[in-house]
């Protein structure tokens, strides 16, 4: 098992690549904190974990709230003694809406969600990956978003604002043992993207640092 004894806490963990991520993740041996704004949707990912006798526990957390990012880690922390791995999946998109029609109201909802949200889960985990001398960051980001005409407005400049935070922090925190990437899904089903994360936490993927992985099945090649 390629994550035995490592603690992963996954965001927007309720559906979707989230859902195959802390799945994938409990198979490979790590315990998992399933996170999700929603509850209950938390709690139906955790039921199929343990279905399977893995080990996970379902903690509702809003990455909008500092208290509610705080409460996140130290429940991990206090459920499994330890914290190794960051999985920011939780986002939310803009519906393609462009720059003559974009609004404050959902400008400052998307940046909030998808680029604020995550530096408040980086900014909390860091000094623990850092009093350990090791941690990997995995943030999750859409490839449309690469393609600047194939995303709305708010959603180009919050994904690419999650593209700068992963290279800063991969740099800066490469000699406390920190990596942090980010996978840019597109194409594909969960299950592929989670395998791929599952690479990014393991330790077959020690010099792989700061980097954005397009996993779009070539969608933006041309």
């Amino acid at each position: 098992m390629k994550l035995k004894e490592k603690v992963a806490v996954v965001t927007g963990a309720g559906s979707g690549v989230g859902r195959a991520i802390a799945q994938r993740f409990a198979r490979e041996g790590a315990k998992v904190v399933v996170s999700d704004m929603d509850i209950d949707a938390a709690k139906e990912t955790l039921s199929g974990i343990e279905a399977r006798s893995w080990v996970a526990f379902a903690h509702r957390a809003d990455i909008t709230r500092e208290e509610d990012v705080e409460h996140l880690i130290d429940a991990a922390i206090e459920h499994f003694g330890t914290f190794d791995i960051l999985v920011n999946n939780a986002g939310i998109m803009d519906n393609m809406v462009p720059a003559a029609e974009i609004t404050d109201e959902l400008w400052h909802r998307i940046l909030d969600v998808n680029t604020t949200g995550m530096m408040r889960t980086i900014r909390t985990a860091l000094p623990i990956f850092m009093k350990k001398k090791q941690g990997v960051i995995i943030n999750m980001a859409p490839s449309a978003s690469l393609q600047e005409s194939r995303a709305g407005l708010a959603d180009t400049a919050s994904t690419y604002a999650v593209f700068g935070m992963t290279k800063n922090v991969g740099f800066q925190y490469a000699n406390e043992g920190i990596r942090c990437n980010t996978i840019a899904h597109g194409k594909g089903n969960a299950d592929e993207a989670a395998g791929i994360a599952l690479f990014l936490a393991s330790e077959d993927a020690l010099l792989v640092n700061g980097e954005v992985i397009r996993a779009d099945a070539g969608w933006l090649a041309y």
